[in-house]
């Protein structure tokens, strides 16, 4: 819940100016998606949203479908954020309806997973993201990617060591399927990105609070590339 038209009016020209490719995405508040859509609309950066409704259609004030998402532009959709289960109290339940809901109105969603402090520090993690992925089964696997966020590491400056990412790309790629897109979310900047980038089994970054930088999210696409 950051920005402001001036916020975005800043930042995505540059991105825009910067001819990145197709395999770039930035998602935006429900309010500044057409912006992005018309500041975007000459580049190869995809615009998407930072969560949508399980909900297809209905009187379900508040709340914006796959389908209205789909209507104005949006390509992609982050589900599951840890921030969505830590703070609204959503669950892995809610997310499979929200997958659906994407999937069926042509959106790509960003699955993510992860465990907190306590439950890594009692090696439950994998028996948590194991639970977590048990959503995705039956799903097409290039429809989707996975985002692995340990929330420990989301918004707090600490950041997975190499091992703990490998291990944890590793068997989710594992629980579900090797070809299955993994990206890593957990306080990449532009500084770490190349270093979490060179990881094995890491496919990309799911970047927060560095995005709100045009010149820190273009270091983070250029380790990237």
């Amino acid at each position: 819940m950051h920005g402001s038209i001036g916020k975005v009016r800043s930042v995505l020209p540059e991105l825009a100016r910067a001819k990145l490719g197709p395999n770039v995405a930035v998602c935006i508040p429900y309010p500044y998606v057409m912006l992005a859509k018309s500041l975007l609309k000459d580049s190869q950066v995809q615009v998407g949203a930072q969560d949508v409704s399980e909900y297809h259609v209905g009187a379900y004030t508040g709340a914006v479908s796959a389908s209205m998402l789909a209507d104005i532009g949006c390509e992609l959709v982050i589900v599951g954020h840890s921030e969505r289960r830590r703070y609204f109290g959503e669950s892995s339940e809610n997310a499979a309806r929200k997958l659906r809901a994407c999937l069926d109105a042509g959106l790509f969603p960003v699955y993510c997973v992860g465990e907190d402090a306590e439950e890594r520090a009692s090696g439950r993690h994998k028996e948590i993201i194991a639970a977590e992925l048990a959503v995705l089964r039956g799903l097409p696997i290039g429809l989707y990617a996975v985002a692995y966020e340990p929330s420990w590491a989301v918004g707090t400056g600490v950041i997975a060591t190499s091992e703990q990412i490998a291990e944890m790309h590793a068997f989710i790629k594992e629980t579900l399927e090797p070809r299955t897109r993994v990206l890593y979310g957990g306080s990449v900047k532009g500084s770490n990105a190349e270093e979490v980038l060179a990881v094995d089994g890491v496919d990309g970054v799911l970047v927060g609070g560095a995005a709100l930088s045009a010149s820190e999210f273009l270091d983070i696409c250029m380790a990237a590339r």
